[in-house]
């Protein structure tokens, strides 16, 4: 079977959950890579918090390699039956290199939006690990560019600025679901 995987890399709250749900409306599995490390948090016994989730992604990649969230993630795609599949939430270079060597033709999409848009969207969330305050929100916007979510981001073979509403973003999004699936 040709399978296309496509990967998501932005910043909290740019639109890669909007994005993701497009996907799943043209016919992708989507993948999301933070719920390894929340089920990770769990088996520890660890409150899904902003915090406690940072350090256990951090932890893990000491443990186990930058791309040891991108290795669990591709496992879990290897066991699927879908054609297509989409990765919310690639974080590193690490990780996009080892979605280019496991899965050919692999393609990433960047999602931008300015950091008080983003901030704007979270506040209005309801997950546990979305900040309350400016000061929390930035502390984690830091935390993910040390992972290396803007190099990641400059590896994007698309980029998909998200400044509009949701419509409009889940439109563009659509628009460029549908041109990476087209050869499948």
């Amino acid at each position: 079977m040709r399978r296309k995987v496509v990967g998501v890399v932005g910043m909290p709250g740019s639109g890669k959950t909007t994005l993701a749900e497009a996907a799943r409306e043209v016919g992708f599995r989507v993948v999301t890579m933070g719920d390894f490390v929340r089920a990770e948090a769990e088996r520890r016994g660890l409150k899904p918090t902003a915090e406690n989730l940072g350090s256990l992604m951090f932890k893990l990649r000491r443990e186990g390699g930058e791309a040891i969230l991108a290795k669990l993630t591709s496992q879990a795609i290897e066991a699927l039956d879908d054609k297509l599949v989409l990765i919310d939430g690639v974080r590193s270079p690490a990780e996009v290199e080892e979605f280019r060597e496991k899965f050919p033709g692999f393609k990433l999409i960047a999602v931008k939006a300015p950091s008080r848009l983003r901030f704007e969207r979270l506040t209005g969330r309801e997950r546990s690990d979305d900040p309350k305050a400016w000061k929390e929100f930035r502390r984690r916007d830091l935390r993910e560019i040390k992972v290396g979510v803007s190099l990641a981001m400059k590896q994007a073979d698309v980029s998909l600025e998200n400044l509009g509403g949701i419509g409009e973003f889940k439109a563009s999004a659509l628009k460029v679901l549908k041109e990476l699936v087209k050869d499948c």
